[in-house]
C-alpha cells in the first residue's frame, strides 16, 4: 500500500481550484470527466507516483442515479477531504481492510483503467481517515502526465477520535510522511513549494 493522491473536494471546481493555486502558489493542469460520478477535476503533479487533484460535481453532466463518490453530493467550501492509497490487488487489500471501506469498481478513461472501492452510499470510510484504496490497471500514472511545479508533500496529518484503531488498520501503509493524532476529524497536508511551506486542510 502507497499514498497515491490527495483530493481537495469542493461543490464547485473553480472555487476549488482558487483556492489551492493561492494556497499554494503554483498553476493546476487539466483534469477530466468521471461520467459515472458525475464529477470533474483538476491535477497537481507532487512527484513521481504522487499527485494533488481538486474534484467536484460536473455541472454539465447528468445527475447520477447513485450517489457520486468522494461524498461529493455534500460538498461545500474547498477542503482536503480524501487521500487514496494505491494496492496492487484491491480484492486482497478490501479483504483486510474495515467494514465500510467500499466495493471494487473498474473505471476508466482514455488508456487509463483502475479499480476503486467506493461505498454504495458514497461515503468516505472513517470520515476520510482511513484512505480510499486504488489499483491502477493500464496507461501511465496520472502523476507521470503532469509537469513538474516544484510542489512535494512533506507531511500528511490524518487526525480521528479514533486515531489509533484506524492506524491499526494501516499495517501495510508504511509513509513517514503519514501520521495519526486523536482529535476531531480533520486531514491536514503540509507542502514544500518554490514559496516556502504552505498547508492545505
Amino acid at each position: 500500500m502507497e499514498l497515491d493522491h490527495l483530493a481537495v473536494c469542493c461543490a464547485r471546481l473553480d472555487e476549488g481550484v482558487a483556492w489551492v493555486e493561492a494556497t499554494l502558489g503554483v498553476t493546476l493542469q487539466p483534469g477530466g470527466q468521471h461520467a459515472r460520478f458525475g464529477t470533474h477535476n483538476r491535477l497537481l503533479e507532487l512527484g513521481e507516483g504522487l499527485y494533488l487533484e481538486v474534484i467536484a460535481p460536473d455541472p454539465g453532466a447528468p445527475v447520477p442515479l447513485h450517489p457520486r463518490w468522494f461524498g461529493l453530493d455534500h460538498a461545500g467550501a474547498p477542503r482536503l477531504g480524501n487521500w487514496i492509497a494505491r494496492v496492487e490487488d484491491l480484492e486482497t487489500a478490501l479483504r483486510d481492510a474495515p467494514d465500510g471501506a467500499g466495493d471494487a469498481l473498474a473505471l476508466s478513461r482514455g488508456d487509463l483503467a483502475w479499480r476503486i472501492a467506493v461505498p454504495p452510499d458514497g461515503s468516505l470510510p472513517y470520515g476520510g481517515a482511513y484512505p480510499t484504496l486504488i489499483a491502477w490497471e493500464s496507461g501511465l500514472h496520472p502523476s507521470r502526465r503532469l509537469p513538474d511545479a516544484g510542489v512535494r508533500l512533506t507531511a500528511l496529518t490524518v487526525q480521528h477520535p479514533e486515531a489509533v484503531e484506524v492506524q491499526g488498520m494501516l499495517g501495510a501503509l508504511h509513509d513517514p510522511r503519514v501520521s495519526y493524532h486523536e482529535g476531531p476529524l480533520q486531514l491536514r497536508a503540509v507542502f514544500q513549494t518554490p514559496t516556502g511551506e504552505k498547508v492545505l486542510q
